[in-house]
Protein backbone atom coordinates (compact mmCIF):
# COMPACT_ATOMS: atom_id res chain seq x y z
CA UNK A 1 0.00 0.00 0.00
CA UNK A 2 1.43 3.38 -1.02
CA UNK A 3 2.09 5.95 1.71
CA UNK A 4 0.03 8.86 0.38
CA UNK A 5 1.50 11.25 2.94
CA UNK A 6 4.83 10.92 1.13
CA UNK A 7 3.37 12.01 -2.21
CA UNK A 8 3.90 15.74 -1.82
CA UNK A 9 6.34 16.34 -4.68
CA UNK A 10 6.68 15.63 -8.37
CA UNK A 11 9.91 13.87 -7.44
CA UNK A 12 8.28 11.48 -4.95
CA UNK A 13 7.78 7.83 -5.89
CA UNK A 14 4.38 7.67 -7.58
CA UNK A 15 5.14 4.49 -9.47
CA UNK A 16 2.56 1.74 -9.07
CA UNK A 17 0.00 3.94 -7.26
CA UNK A 18 -3.44 2.70 -8.34
CA UNK A 19 -5.66 5.64 -9.23
CA UNK A 20 -9.15 5.83 -10.68
CA UNK A 21 -9.85 9.06 -12.54
CA UNK A 22 -13.56 9.89 -12.60
CA UNK A 23 -14.64 11.78 -15.69
CA UNK A 24 -12.92 12.47 -18.98
CA UNK A 25 -13.46 16.15 -19.66
CA UNK A 26 -10.50 18.46 -20.16
CA UNK A 27 -9.86 18.26 -16.40
CA UNK A 28 -10.07 14.47 -16.25
CA UNK A 29 -7.70 14.09 -19.16
CA UNK A 30 -5.15 16.42 -17.56
CA UNK A 31 -5.29 14.27 -14.40
CA UNK A 32 -4.86 11.01 -16.31
CA UNK A 33 -2.02 12.44 -18.38
CA UNK A 34 -0.21 13.71 -15.28
CA UNK A 35 -0.55 10.46 -13.36
CA UNK A 36 0.63 8.44 -16.34
CA UNK A 37 3.70 10.65 -16.60
CA UNK A 38 4.36 10.05 -12.89
CA UNK A 39 4.22 6.27 -13.41
CA UNK A 40 0.94 5.54 -11.63
CA UNK A 41 -1.44 2.80 -12.73
CA UNK A 42 -4.50 4.66 -14.02
CA UNK A 43 -8.05 3.62 -14.83
CA UNK A 44 -10.37 6.29 -16.23
CA UNK A 45 -14.04 5.72 -15.43
CA UNK A 46 -16.58 7.81 -17.31
CA UNK A 47 -20.10 7.66 -18.69
CA UNK A 48 -19.03 9.06 -22.04
CA UNK A 49 -15.60 9.59 -23.53
CA UNK A 50 -14.63 12.13 -26.16
CA UNK A 51 -13.29 10.28 -29.21
CA UNK A 52 -10.00 12.18 -29.19
CA UNK A 53 -9.36 11.45 -25.51
CA UNK A 54 -10.30 7.79 -26.01
CA UNK A 55 -7.72 7.53 -28.76
CA UNK A 56 -4.98 9.13 -26.66
CA UNK A 57 -5.44 7.16 -23.41
CA UNK A 58 -3.95 3.88 -24.69
CA UNK A 59 -0.95 5.84 -25.97
CA UNK A 60 -0.44 7.07 -22.41
CA UNK A 61 -0.81 3.56 -21.01
CA UNK A 62 -4.11 4.44 -19.33
CA UNK A 63 -7.10 2.06 -19.20
CA UNK A 64 -10.66 3.22 -19.88
CA UNK A 65 -14.05 2.05 -18.64
CA UNK A 66 -16.98 3.73 -20.37
CA UNK A 67 -20.55 3.14 -19.31
CA UNK A 68 -23.34 3.97 -16.84
CA UNK A 69 -22.29 5.13 -13.38
CA UNK A 70 -25.56 4.79 -11.48
CA UNK A 71 -23.73 2.03 -9.58
CA UNK A 72 -20.03 1.37 -9.05
CA UNK A 73 -18.67 -0.48 -12.10
CA UNK A 74 -17.26 -3.93 -11.37
CA UNK A 75 -14.08 -2.92 -13.18
CA UNK A 76 -13.53 -0.07 -10.74
CA UNK A 77 -14.10 -2.21 -7.65
CA UNK A 78 -11.78 -4.93 -9.02
CA UNK A 79 -9.09 -2.34 -9.73
CA UNK A 80 -8.98 -1.62 -5.96
CA UNK A 81 -7.89 2.02 -6.24
CA UNK A 82 -5.78 3.62 -3.54
CA UNK A 83 -6.88 7.08 -4.72
CA UNK A 84 -9.87 8.34 -6.68
CA UNK A 85 -9.41 11.69 -8.42
CA UNK A 86 -12.82 13.06 -9.41
CA UNK A 87 -13.69 15.69 -11.95
CA UNK A 88 -15.63 18.53 -10.27
CA UNK A 89 -18.90 17.60 -11.95
CA UNK A 90 -19.39 14.63 -9.59
CA UNK A 91 -21.50 15.78 -6.59
CA UNK A 92 -21.04 14.42 -3.05
CA UNK A 93 -24.17 12.28 -3.31
CA UNK A 94 -23.10 10.56 -6.55
CA UNK A 95 -23.09 6.75 -6.07
CA UNK A 96 -19.42 6.40 -7.03
CA UNK A 97 -18.33 9.23 -4.72
CA UNK A 98 -20.38 7.81 -1.86
CA UNK A 99 -18.85 4.34 -2.41
CA UNK A 100 -15.35 5.81 -2.49
CA UNK A 101 -15.81 7.48 0.88
CA UNK A 102 -17.54 4.46 2.41
CA UNK A 103 -14.57 2.31 1.39
CA UNK A 104 -12.13 4.73 3.02
CA UNK A 105 -10.38 5.40 -0.29
CA UNK A 106 -8.60 8.76 -0.59
CA UNK A 107 -10.72 11.18 -2.63
CA UNK A 108 -8.93 14.04 -4.38
CA UNK A 109 -9.78 16.72 -6.89
CA UNK A 110 -7.44 17.84 -9.64
CA UNK A 111 -6.44 20.92 -7.62
CA UNK A 112 -5.08 18.84 -4.74
CA UNK A 113 -3.09 16.70 -7.17
CA UNK A 114 -1.70 19.85 -8.80
CA UNK A 115 -0.63 21.24 -5.42
CA UNK A 116 1.13 17.97 -4.54
CA UNK A 117 3.22 18.11 -7.72
CA UNK A 118 3.62 21.89 -7.94
CA UNK A 119 7.43 21.63 -7.78
CA UNK A 120 7.84 20.02 -11.21
CA UNK A 121 9.00 23.38 -12.55
CA UNK A 122 10.40 25.90 -10.08
CA UNK A 123 11.66 29.46 -10.17
CA UNK A 124 15.40 30.27 -10.29
CA UNK A 125 15.49 30.42 -6.48
CA UNK A 126 14.04 26.90 -6.26
CA UNK A 127 10.54 27.90 -5.14
CA UNK A 128 7.37 26.74 -6.90
CA UNK A 129 4.95 29.36 -8.17
CA UNK A 130 2.80 31.22 -5.65
CA UNK A 131 -0.92 30.44 -5.80
CA UNK A 132 -3.73 32.99 -5.61
CA UNK A 133 -7.22 31.52 -5.08
CA UNK A 134 -10.41 33.22 -6.32
CA UNK A 135 -13.97 32.12 -5.71
CA UNK A 136 -17.42 33.63 -5.18
CA UNK A 137 -20.90 33.15 -6.54
CA UNK A 138 -20.25 35.74 -9.25
CA UNK A 139 -17.36 37.61 -10.81
CA UNK A 140 -14.77 34.83 -10.52
CA UNK A 141 -13.63 34.72 -14.14
CA UNK A 142 -13.40 38.49 -14.56
CA UNK A 143 -11.45 38.86 -11.32
CA UNK A 144 -9.15 35.98 -12.23
CA UNK A 145 -8.37 37.50 -15.62
CA UNK A 146 -7.85 40.94 -14.12
CA UNK A 147 -5.51 39.69 -11.39
CA UNK A 148 -3.38 37.71 -13.83
CA UNK A 149 -3.14 40.62 -16.26
CA UNK A 150 -2.21 43.07 -13.49
CA UNK A 151 0.59 40.75 -12.40
CA UNK A 152 1.79 40.30 -15.97
CA UNK A 153 1.87 44.08 -16.38
CA UNK A 154 4.05 44.10 -13.26
CA UNK A 155 6.53 41.83 -15.05
CA UNK A 156 5.57 38.58 -13.34
CA UNK A 157 4.94 35.34 -15.17
CA UNK A 158 1.32 34.82 -14.18
CA UNK A 159 -1.40 32.64 -15.70
CA UNK A 160 -5.16 32.30 -15.08
CA UNK A 161 -6.10 28.65 -14.51
CA UNK A 162 -8.68 26.37 -12.93
CA UNK A 163 -12.38 26.83 -13.44
CA UNK A 164 -11.60 29.54 -16.01
CA UNK A 165 -10.85 26.77 -18.52
CA UNK A 166 -7.16 25.78 -18.32
CA UNK A 167 -6.55 22.92 -15.85
CA UNK A 168 -4.14 23.78 -13.04
CA UNK A 169 -2.14 20.66 -13.87
CA UNK A 170 -1.40 21.99 -17.36
CA UNK A 171 0.19 25.10 -15.84
CA UNK A 172 2.11 23.12 -13.21
CA UNK A 173 3.64 20.97 -15.95
CA UNK A 174 4.38 23.85 -18.36
CA UNK A 175 8.16 23.71 -18.89
CA UNK A 176 8.43 27.51 -19.07
CA UNK A 177 7.27 27.81 -15.46
CA UNK A 178 5.40 30.62 -13.71
CA UNK A 179 5.80 33.01 -10.81
CA UNK A 180 2.08 33.02 -9.93
CA UNK A 181 -0.86 30.74 -10.68
CA UNK A 182 -4.13 32.69 -10.43
CA UNK A 183 -6.61 29.91 -9.72
CA UNK A 184 -10.35 30.32 -10.22
CA UNK A 185 -12.16 27.78 -8.04
CA UNK A 186 -15.78 26.70 -8.26
CA UNK A 187 -17.67 25.57 -5.17
CA UNK A 188 -17.39 22.03 -6.58
CA UNK A 189 -13.60 22.19 -6.70
CA UNK A 190 -13.50 23.67 -3.22
CA UNK A 191 -15.64 20.86 -1.83
CA UNK A 192 -13.01 18.37 -2.99
CA UNK A 193 -10.18 20.62 -1.82
CA UNK A 194 -11.70 20.77 1.65
CA UNK A 195 -11.23 16.98 1.94
CA UNK A 196 -7.44 17.31 2.11
CA UNK A 197 -5.83 15.29 4.88
CA UNK A 198 -2.18 15.24 3.81
CA UNK A 199 0.72 16.85 5.67
CA UNK A 200 1.21 19.54 3.01
CA UNK A 201 -2.26 20.94 2.29
CA UNK A 202 -2.69 23.80 -0.16
CA UNK A 203 -1.54 27.11 1.31
CA UNK A 204 -2.19 30.07 -1.00
CA UNK A 205 -0.31 33.34 -0.99
CA UNK A 206 -3.62 35.25 -1.09
CA UNK A 207 -7.29 34.38 -1.52
CA UNK A 208 -10.70 35.98 -2.02
CA UNK A 209 -14.35 35.02 -1.84
CA UNK A 210 -15.97 37.82 -3.84
CA UNK A 211 -19.55 37.34 -2.67
CA UNK A 212 -21.99 34.67 -1.57
CA UNK A 213 -25.53 33.96 -2.77
CA UNK A 214 -27.52 30.77 -3.23
CA UNK A 215 -26.30 28.71 -6.20
CA UNK A 216 -25.64 25.06 -7.01
CA UNK A 217 -27.75 24.03 -4.02
CA UNK A 218 -28.78 20.77 -5.67
CA UNK A 219 -25.09 19.81 -6.04
CA UNK A 220 -24.14 20.62 -2.44
CA UNK A 221 -27.39 19.62 -0.80
CA UNK A 222 -28.18 23.01 0.73
CA UNK A 223 -27.06 26.57 1.39
CA UNK A 224 -24.95 25.74 4.47
CA UNK A 225 -22.91 23.17 2.58
CA UNK A 226 -22.43 25.59 -0.31
CA UNK A 227 -21.19 28.28 2.08
CA UNK A 228 -18.84 25.84 3.80
CA UNK A 229 -17.31 24.89 0.47
CA UNK A 230 -16.70 28.53 -0.46
CA UNK A 231 -15.21 29.32 2.96
CA UNK A 232 -12.45 26.78 2.32
CA UNK A 233 -10.77 29.21 -0.07
CA UNK A 234 -9.19 31.05 2.90
CA UNK A 235 -7.71 28.01 4.64
CA UNK A 236 -3.98 28.36 5.34
CA UNK A 237 -3.67 31.69 3.50
CA UNK A 238 -0.25 33.19 4.10
CA UNK A 239 -0.44 36.89 3.17
CA UNK A 240 -3.84 38.41 2.29
CA UNK A 241 -7.41 37.26 2.92
CA UNK A 242 -9.40 39.61 0.69
CA UNK A 243 -13.10 39.90 1.48
CA UNK A 244 -16.16 41.90 0.45
CA UNK A 245 -17.11 44.40 3.17
CA UNK A 246 -20.60 44.64 1.66
CA UNK A 247 -21.12 40.88 2.07
CA UNK A 248 -21.14 39.85 5.72
CA UNK A 249 -20.72 36.16 4.83
CA UNK A 250 -17.28 36.73 3.31
CA UNK A 251 -16.09 38.69 6.36
CA UNK A 252 -17.25 35.89 8.63
CA UNK A 253 -15.41 33.36 6.46
CA UNK A 254 -12.18 35.28 7.04
CA UNK A 255 -12.85 35.62 10.77
CA UNK A 256 -13.39 31.86 11.07
CA UNK A 257 -10.55 30.77 8.78
CA UNK A 258 -7.45 28.97 10.03
CA UNK A 259 -4.72 31.02 8.35
CA UNK A 260 -0.95 31.28 8.60
CA UNK A 261 0.19 33.70 11.30
CA UNK A 262 0.74 37.14 9.83
CA UNK A 263 -1.94 36.91 7.14
CA UNK A 264 -3.93 40.14 6.85
CA UNK A 265 -7.64 40.71 6.29
CA UNK A 266 -8.09 43.15 3.38
CA UNK A 267 -11.57 44.53 2.75
CA UNK A 268 -13.06 46.06 -0.39
CA UNK A 269 -16.36 47.69 -1.28
CA UNK A 270 -17.73 50.75 -3.08
CA UNK A 271 -17.57 52.98 0.00
CA UNK A 272 -14.82 55.00 1.63
CA UNK A 273 -12.09 52.53 2.67
CA UNK A 274 -10.66 52.06 6.13
CA UNK A 275 -6.89 51.78 6.71
CA UNK A 276 -6.72 48.13 5.60
CA UNK A 277 -9.18 48.36 2.71
CA UNK A 278 -9.65 49.30 -0.92
CA UNK A 279 -12.64 51.43 -1.89
CA UNK A 280 -13.97 54.49 -3.68
CA UNK A 281 -13.62 58.15 -2.65
CA UNK A 282 -15.30 60.83 -4.77
CA UNK A 283 -15.26 58.61 -7.85
CA UNK A 284 -11.63 57.54 -7.36
CA UNK A 285 -10.67 53.89 -6.69
CA UNK A 286 -8.06 53.92 -3.95
CA UNK A 287 -5.84 51.57 -1.95
CA UNK A 288 -5.45 52.15 1.80
CA UNK A 289 -4.12 48.67 2.53
CA UNK A 290 -0.75 48.29 0.83
CA UNK A 291 1.14 51.42 1.88
CA UNK A 292 2.98 52.31 5.06
CA UNK A 293 1.04 55.55 5.66
CA UNK A 294 -2.34 53.84 5.34
CA UNK A 295 -3.70 55.48 8.50
CA UNK A 296 -3.56 58.90 6.83
CA UNK A 297 -3.06 58.32 3.09
CA UNK A 298 -4.41 56.46 0.05
CA UNK A 299 -3.08 55.55 -3.37
CA UNK A 300 -5.11 56.25 -6.51
CA UNK A 301 -5.67 53.26 -8.81
CA UNK A 302 -8.10 54.66 -11.41
CA UNK A 303 -11.36 56.59 -11.62
CA UNK A 304 -14.95 55.58 -12.24
CA UNK A 305 -14.97 58.02 -15.15
CA UNK A 306 -12.05 56.23 -16.80
CA UNK A 307 -13.68 52.85 -16.21
CA UNK A 308 -16.94 54.11 -17.70
CA UNK A 309 -15.17 54.84 -20.99
CA UNK A 310 -14.34 51.13 -21.28
CA UNK A 311 -17.68 49.76 -20.08
CA UNK A 312 -16.25 48.77 -16.70
CA UNK A 313 -18.13 51.10 -14.37
CA UNK A 314 -21.08 48.90 -13.39
CA UNK A 315 -21.03 48.59 -9.58
CA UNK A 316 -20.29 44.86 -9.54
CA UNK A 317 -17.45 45.41 -12.05
CA UNK A 318 -15.91 48.10 -9.83
CA UNK A 319 -16.06 45.65 -6.92
CA UNK A 320 -14.30 42.98 -9.00
CA UNK A 321 -11.62 45.48 -9.98
CA UNK A 322 -10.99 46.39 -6.35
CA UNK A 323 -10.72 42.72 -5.38
CA UNK A 324 -8.28 41.98 -8.21
CA UNK A 325 -6.27 45.06 -7.29
CA UNK A 326 -5.96 43.88 -3.70
CA UNK A 327 -4.69 40.47 -4.81
CA UNK A 328 -2.24 41.99 -7.29
CA UNK A 329 -1.01 44.52 -4.75
CA UNK A 330 -0.37 41.69 -2.26
CA UNK A 331 2.10 40.30 -4.81
CA UNK A 332 3.88 43.56 -5.52
CA UNK A 333 1.97 45.15 -8.41
CA UNK A 334 2.01 48.95 -8.17
CA UNK A 335 -0.91 51.36 -8.68
CA UNK A 336 0.63 52.26 -12.04
CA UNK A 337 0.58 48.60 -13.10
CA UNK A 338 -3.09 48.36 -12.13
CA UNK A 339 -3.99 51.57 -13.95
CA UNK A 340 -2.17 50.45 -17.11
CA UNK A 341 -3.92 47.08 -17.05
CA UNK A 342 -7.35 48.69 -16.76
CA UNK A 343 -6.56 50.97 -19.71
CA UNK A 344 -6.56 47.96 -22.03
CA UNK A 345 -8.74 45.38 -20.25
CA UNK A 346 -11.86 44.13 -22.00
CA UNK A 347 -14.63 41.98 -20.56
CA UNK A 348 -15.23 38.44 -21.73
CA UNK A 349 -18.08 37.89 -24.19
CA UNK A 350 -21.53 37.43 -22.61
CA UNK A 351 -20.67 39.60 -19.61
CA UNK A 352 -22.69 42.86 -19.78
CA UNK A 353 -21.73 43.01 -23.47
CA UNK A 354 -23.52 45.47 -25.75
CA UNK A 355 -24.45 43.50 -28.88
CA UNK A 356 -26.52 46.09 -30.71
CA UNK A 357 -28.21 49.49 -30.66
CA UNK A 358 -31.03 50.78 -32.86
CA UNK A 359 -33.73 53.44 -32.59
CA UNK A 360 -32.43 54.41 -29.16
CA UNK A 361 -32.63 50.87 -27.76
CA UNK A 362 -29.48 49.17 -26.44
CA UNK A 363 -29.30 45.38 -26.42
CA UNK A 364 -27.08 43.84 -23.72
CA UNK A 365 -25.95 40.20 -23.47
CA UNK A 366 -25.26 39.12 -19.89
CA UNK A 367 -25.92 35.43 -20.54
CA UNK A 368 -23.21 34.63 -18.01
CA UNK A 369 -25.57 35.86 -15.27
CA UNK A 370 -26.62 32.29 -14.49
CA UNK A 371 -27.90 32.89 -10.96
CA UNK A 372 -30.06 35.47 -9.15
CA UNK A 373 -27.11 37.30 -7.57
CA UNK A 374 -25.50 37.95 -10.96
CA UNK A 375 -28.80 38.98 -12.53
CA UNK A 376 -29.46 41.41 -9.66
CA UNK A 377 -26.11 43.10 -10.34
CA UNK A 378 -26.99 43.46 -14.03
CA UNK A 379 -30.42 44.88 -13.27
CA UNK A 380 -28.83 47.38 -10.89
CA UNK A 381 -26.55 48.50 -13.73
CA UNK A 382 -29.50 48.82 -16.16
CA UNK A 383 -32.53 50.00 -14.18
CA UNK A 384 -35.83 49.92 -16.06
CA UNK A 385 -34.60 47.39 -18.60
CA UNK A 386 -36.70 44.98 -20.61
CA UNK A 387 -35.56 41.86 -18.78
CA UNK A 388 -35.07 38.50 -20.49
CA UNK A 389 -35.05 35.87 -17.73
CA UNK A 390 -35.33 32.11 -17.28
CA UNK A 391 -33.73 28.76 -17.93
CA UNK A 392 -32.60 25.87 -15.76
CA UNK A 393 -33.00 27.10 -12.17
CA UNK A 394 -30.64 24.62 -10.44
CA UNK A 395 -32.85 24.44 -7.36
CA UNK A 396 -32.58 28.19 -6.73
CA UNK A 397 -35.66 30.28 -5.81
CA UNK A 398 -36.03 33.44 -7.95
CA UNK A 399 -38.85 34.96 -5.89
CA UNK A 400 -36.55 37.20 -3.82
CA UNK A 401 -34.89 38.54 -6.98
CA UNK A 402 -38.28 39.29 -8.52
CA UNK A 403 -39.46 40.93 -5.30
CA UNK A 404 -36.38 43.14 -5.14
CA UNK A 405 -35.92 44.00 -8.82
CA UNK A 406 -38.95 42.85 -10.80
CA UNK A 407 -41.26 45.80 -10.22
CA UNK A 408 -38.73 48.27 -11.63
CA UNK A 409 -38.33 46.68 -15.09
CA UNK A 410 -40.27 47.95 -18.11
CA UNK A 411 -41.29 44.43 -19.11
CA UNK A 412 -40.18 40.84 -18.61
CA UNK A 413 -39.75 38.13 -21.22
CA UNK A 414 -39.60 34.64 -19.76
CA UNK A 415 -37.68 31.86 -21.53
CA UNK A 416 -36.79 28.31 -20.50
CA UNK A 417 -38.63 25.11 -19.74
CA UNK A 418 -39.12 25.89 -16.02
CA UNK A 419 -41.27 29.00 -16.36
CA UNK A 420 -43.97 28.36 -13.74
CA UNK A 421 -41.90 29.47 -10.75
CA UNK A 422 -40.94 32.73 -12.46
CA UNK A 423 -44.49 33.44 -13.54
CA UNK A 424 -45.73 32.84 -10.00
CA UNK A 425 -43.07 35.15 -8.57
CA UNK A 426 -44.09 38.00 -10.88
CA UNK A 427 -47.76 37.42 -10.18
CA UNK A 428 -47.03 37.73 -6.47
CA UNK A 429 -44.40 40.47 -6.36
CA UNK A 430 -44.72 42.51 -9.58
CA UNK A 431 -48.18 41.86 -11.02
CA UNK A 432 -48.37 45.13 -13.01
CA UNK A 433 -45.20 44.50 -15.05
CA UNK A 434 -45.99 43.45 -18.64
CA UNK A 435 -44.99 39.80 -18.96
CA UNK A 436 -44.45 37.71 -22.08
CA UNK A 437 -43.69 34.00 -22.35
CA UNK A 438 -41.56 32.41 -25.04
CA UNK A 439 -43.00 28.93 -25.35
CA UNK A 440 -41.02 27.91 -28.42
CA UNK A 441 -39.44 24.52 -27.81
CA UNK A 442 -36.83 24.68 -30.59
CA UNK A 443 -33.52 26.33 -29.72
CA UNK A 444 -33.34 28.02 -33.11
CA UNK A 445 -36.64 29.84 -32.53
CA UNK A 446 -36.26 31.04 -28.95
CA UNK A 447 -34.14 34.15 -29.36
CA UNK A 448 -35.84 35.32 -32.54
CA UNK A 449 -39.10 35.41 -30.60
CA UNK A 450 -37.38 37.10 -27.63
CA UNK A 451 -36.12 39.91 -29.85
CA UNK A 452 -39.48 40.27 -31.57
CA UNK A 453 -41.25 40.65 -28.23
CA UNK A 454 -38.61 42.96 -26.74
CA UNK A 455 -38.63 45.23 -29.77
CA UNK A 456 -42.36 45.57 -29.37
CA UNK A 457 -42.15 47.01 -25.85
CA UNK A 458 -38.77 48.80 -25.72
CA UNK A 459 -38.73 52.58 -26.14
CA UNK A 460 -36.09 55.16 -27.01
CA UNK A 461 -33.51 55.12 -24.19
CA UNK A 462 -34.37 51.59 -23.02
CA UNK A 463 -32.07 48.62 -22.59
CA UNK A 464 -33.05 45.06 -23.43
CA UNK A 465 -31.09 42.93 -20.97
CA UNK A 466 -30.48 39.20 -21.27
CA UNK A 467 -29.71 38.32 -17.64
CA UNK A 468 -31.34 34.89 -17.26
CA UNK A 469 -30.57 34.19 -13.58
CA UNK A 470 -30.52 30.52 -14.60
CA UNK A 471 -28.40 27.94 -16.36
CA UNK A 472 -28.79 27.39 -20.08
CA UNK A 473 -28.79 23.63 -20.52
CA UNK A 474 -32.54 23.22 -20.81
CA UNK A 475 -32.57 24.89 -24.23
CA UNK A 476 -29.00 25.76 -25.19
CA UNK A 477 -25.60 24.08 -25.30
CA UNK A 478 -24.07 26.61 -22.89
CA UNK A 479 -24.44 30.16 -21.62
CA UNK A 480 -22.20 31.26 -24.51
CA UNK A 481 -24.46 29.51 -27.02
CA UNK A 482 -27.44 31.28 -25.45
CA UNK A 483 -25.67 34.64 -25.67
CA UNK A 484 -24.48 34.05 -29.23
CA UNK A 485 -28.00 33.22 -30.37
CA UNK A 486 -29.34 36.33 -28.66
CA UNK A 487 -26.71 38.50 -30.38
CA UNK A 488 -27.42 36.88 -33.76
CA UNK A 489 -31.15 37.50 -33.37
CA UNK A 490 -30.52 41.14 -32.40
CA UNK A 491 -28.26 41.72 -35.39
CA UNK A 492 -30.77 40.06 -37.73
CA UNK A 493 -33.58 42.25 -36.36
CA UNK A 494 -31.52 45.44 -36.73
CA UNK A 495 -30.42 44.49 -40.25
CA UNK A 496 -34.04 44.06 -41.25
CA UNK A 497 -34.80 47.60 -40.10
CA UNK A 498 -31.80 49.58 -41.31
CA UNK A 499 -32.91 52.98 -42.40
CA UNK A 500 -36.00 52.89 -40.21
CA UNK A 501 -35.82 56.00 -38.06
CA UNK A 502 -39.40 55.99 -36.89
CA UNK A 503 -40.11 55.66 -33.17
CA UNK A 504 -41.79 52.51 -31.95
CA UNK A 505 -45.54 52.42 -32.18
Amino acid sequence: MTDLSALTSWHADWKGLRVVVLGLSVTGFSVADTLAELGAEVLVVTERADAEYSRLLPVLGVSLHEGPLDTVPAEMAAFAPEVVVASPGFPPHHPVIAWTQEQGIALWGDVELAWRVRDKVVRPDGRPADWVLITGTNGKTTTTRLTAEMLMTAGQRAVPVGNIGTPVLDAVRDPSGFDVLVVELSSHQLWYLNLQTGPDALSPHSAVCLNLADDHLEWHGGADAYRAAKAGVYARTRVACVYNKADVATREMVEDAEVIEGARAIGFDLGVPGPSDLGVVDGILVDRAFLEERATSALELTTVTDLSKRGLAAPHMVANILAASALARSLGATPAHIHDTLERFRLDPHRIQVVGAHLGVTWVDDSKATNPHAAASSLAAYPGAVWVVGGLLKGVDLSELVRARGASVRAVIVIGTERDEILTAFERHAPTVPLFEVDHAETEDVMARVVELAAGVARDGDTVLLAPAAASFDQFASYSDRGDRFAEAVRAWIAGRDGDSRPHD
